[in-house]
């Protein structure tokens, strides 16, 4: 009798999550004997919650949205990256019965630019729009890839002051208001913040993307969100959202879990291909 590891996501909104989809066919790609699902879970239940689902044999989880502060709190233990970001997606129960944090939300959007889009990051003056929980979870990574310092911009200027500071090395980063954009430019633009799924966009000028620039929307959708938009209506040589972020980032959990790495690219095009149709 084959034995079946369980796994899951836990987040609030849930319904909407592809991850089940994909770590099915990774699991069906490499011969994994798996299942996994989403639970919608509050930020009030989450403990609770993930304390029963390790108890009941669970083998790892994926948190997202608005757990992933919680996930850093409840880890016994945390990779390099998670302390970085400060934030956890990734729940490992390890042999001894702990559970280490992780955070492959950086690594995915990393490895979305490069593999799958070509990017040069070294060469790429960046700015990361807000200054939440998804953009700690990015700056690491990229502050790794890119030579030029690394902007974040915020409508408070405290809060993304503060969290460049965090990150502060060789003044590689630096945090300030939508007002100070005005004048500069930029290779790759990349929406962090929760309102282009609403429609809704931070006040950016026209004239902030260069030449052949990029514009990526951590989101992703069925539809065209309104930073893609944006991006395509100011000649954003690819204007992008999350989708190849989400499946590299669950790769890499995939991999942390069983050891094994699935091929993305199949993936990618396989979903892409069904929200063209939808």
């Amino acid at each position: 009798m084959t034995l079946i590891d369980h796994y899951a996501v836990f987040g609030s909104p849930i319904k909407h999550s592809k991850s089940p989809r994909i770590h099915k066919i990774f699991a069906e790609q490499t011969n994994q004997s798996i299942e996994y699902n989403a639970q919608e879970v509050c930020p009030e239940d989450f403990s609770s919650a993930v304390t029963t689902f390790f108890e009941h044999d669970g083998k790892g989880l994926n948190c997202t949205v608005p757990l992933k502060e919680l996930a850093w709190t409840y880890a016994d233990s945390k990779t390099g990256r998670a302390q970085t970001a400060k934030a956890v997606n990734t729940l490992i129960k390890q042999n001894d019965g702990s559970i280490l944090g992780d955070n492959t939300d950086g690594i995915g959007l990393v490895t979305d630019l490069i593999n799958n889009h070509n990017l040069n990051l070294a060469e790429s003056r960046i700015l990361i729009l807000g200054a939440g929980g998804a953009s700690r979870g990015i700056i690491g990574p990229l502050l790794e890839q890119s030579r030029h310092p690394i902007i974040i911009a915020n409508r408070t200027i405290e809060k993304v002051v503060n969290l460049a500071s965090e990150f502060l090395h060789e003044n590689t980063i630096k945090g300030c208001g939508f007002d100070a954009l005005k004048g500069q430019q930029f290779d790759l633009v990349i929406n962090a913040t929760s309102t282009s799924l609403t429609g809704q966009l931070p006040p950016l000028p026209n004239d902030l993307l260069a030449k052949n620039a990029v514009c990526y929307d951590l989101a992703y959708s069925n539809e065209t969100t309104a930073f893609v938009r944006w991006g395509q209506q100011n000649k954003a040589l690819k204007s992008l959202d999350g989708l190849g972020m989400l499946i590299e980032q669950a790769a890499e959990a995939f991999f942390i879990w069983r050891g094994i790495r699935p091929k993305t690219a199949p993936v990618i095009e396989l979903l892409n291909r069904e929200r063209n149709l939808a």
